[in-house]
């Protein structure tokens, strides 16, 4: 028996790949097949199932093109309505797989659909329960993704608490929990940064599993849900109806474009996408660029700021990284990549095109000016973030709610924009810049740098 978790920290996501004598199963892919083909065809494996635990909010499963290239069978749970072919697993239906067993538990509550897979080793043993978003470590999937229909996220609340009561709890301390996702997903409210974990460990320290009423639990589970991404019902609908093959998609997308090409694409409304890093884009970038840096939750920050899920892309990358841009784009739904800019950056200065630039402070020089100055600190960390821990003068102006709010702020007062490291904040300062915000300054590495240098923090942690 092999078992391999494929963890992808953009995301915060979790697949799965699982072997015996040969044959194997992979569990929640992401849209690119290539990892799972590669792992099978090196361990002289052939995979026979694509196990999804329920329709995925947050990206955009790999089932049917690796189920294409393959010949697996897919298999959701019971009440997953697609328009393809999918097995319908009955609760409590067992999956041969060489000397071991698959079981579908049916465990509605993220989503109706929402199925874990209990894993028995060659001898019948319960071994491990891949439990997609239905039980993270630290924390519980949201309940409010599939309200509708009459149901409301403290109906769904309580199925959840009924299946982890009924279906879960009643399992083996050791048995091992490998959920969907980890620390940074928008599926819970506070996952943990491990990513696997012993039931018996969670029984002791996962707020949800703790003795307690029905109230109390839907109580518990749905005070502070913030309010999903909004491409996160766009991702569920793709996963249910269907998606055009990932290749395709990039053979589109992986088109270079030359200065001219770039700026006709530009006219014709393509989006200006810079993945460079954000110490590189504050330096120089293109007139109205949006920059969401390879180098963080790329995907994520995409699915939540971009609205339009079919909206032109025009990407401007460091050379050699504008095969990820696209791909990473893709896992979300965002297939619309219309290409890149050959040469990158330097292409277009280069040429002598226009370049604006975005003014940048250590937290060294923010401590020393902050007490001279009459400007406005704008914190873009989430909310929950900012009630933790803040400095004094600061306030919150949540990255995720950017668009919405950024009629607010006074076009003639100066404003010095944070986040924890730098990465979101130089997200924020691009997209005012774009909507006519000039005077601003990043506080390069955020609040974590600003805390080392003494200023008044209000903290409200323990």
């Amino acid at each position: 028996m092999h078992i391999e978790q494929l963890y992808t920290n953009c995301l915060a996501e979790a697949a799965y790949y699982i072997e015996s004598e040969g044959e194997s199963v992979v569990i929640d892919p992401l849209r690119e097949t290539e990892p799972y083909l590669k792992k099978a065809e090196e361990r002289g494996a052939k995979i026979k199932y694509v196990f999804e635990t329920h329709f995925h909010a947050d990206f955009v499963s790999g089932h049917l093109d690796l189920a294409r290239k393959t010949g697996a069978t897919i298999v959701y749970g019971p009440n997953a309505d697609t328009e393809y072919d999918v097995h319908n697993a009955k609760d409590g239906e067992e999956f041969q797989l060489g000397k071991i067993t698959l079981k579908a538990l049916h465990t509605p509550g993220h989503t109706l659909e929402s199925t874990c897979y209990l894993l028995k080793d060659e001898n019948g043993k319960n071994h491990a329960i891949f439990t997609g978003d239905t039980l993270f470590i630290g924390d519980v999937g949201r309940p409010d993704l599939a309200i509708g229909n009459g149901l409301s996220q403290e109906d769904l609340a309580g199925m959840m608490f009924d299946s982890l009561r009924n279906k879960i709890l009643p399992l083996e301390d050791e048995i091992i929990i490998y959920p969907a996702h980890g620390a940074g997903s928008s599926c819970g409210k506070n996952l943990s940064e491990d990513t696997f974990d012993t039931l018996g460990n969670q029984r002791k320290f996962n707020y949800a599993l703790q003795p307690m009423s029905r109230e109390e639990f839907i109580q518990k589970v749905t005070e502070g849900i913030a309010p999903p991404p909004q491409y996160f019902a766009k991702d569920a609908m793709i996963n249910k109806t269907g998606y055009e093959n990932v290749d395709k998609v990039a053979g589109q997308s992986l088109k270079g474009l030359s200065v001219k090409e770039f700026e006709q694409e530009i006219q014709h409304g393509g989006l200006l996408l810079d993945t460079r890093e954000a110490q590189m884009f504050c330096k120089g970038f293109i007139p109205n660029s949006i920059n969401i840096g390879l180098g963080g939750m790329y995907a994520i920050w995409v699915g939540t700021l971009i609205e339009d899920i079919h909206q032109p892309i025009l990407i401007i990358a460091e050379k050699g990284k504008e095969e990820e841009a696209v791909m990473r784009l893709a896992r979300v739904g965002y297939d619309n990549a219309v290409g890149y800019l050959e040469e990158g950056f330097e292409a277009w200065k280069e040429a002598g095109k226009p370049v604006e630039s975005i003014h940048s402070i250590s937290a060294q020089e923010f401590a020393v000016n902050t007490s001279k100055t009459d400007s406005e600190i704008l914190d873009v960390r989430k909310p929950n973030e900012y009630e933790n821990a803040h400095l004094e003068k600061a306030t919150t102006f949540p990255l995720d709610y950017i668009w919405e709010n950024s009629h607010q702020l006074n076009k003639s007062n100066h404003y010095i924009i944070h986040c924890r490291t730098g990465y979101r904040s130089m997200i924020a300062c691009s997209i005012l810049k774009k909507e006519g915000v000039e005077n601003i300054t990043n506080v390069v590495g955020g609040f974590e740098a600003i805390q080392q240098t003494g200023l008044p923090v209000v903290s409200n942690i323990c």
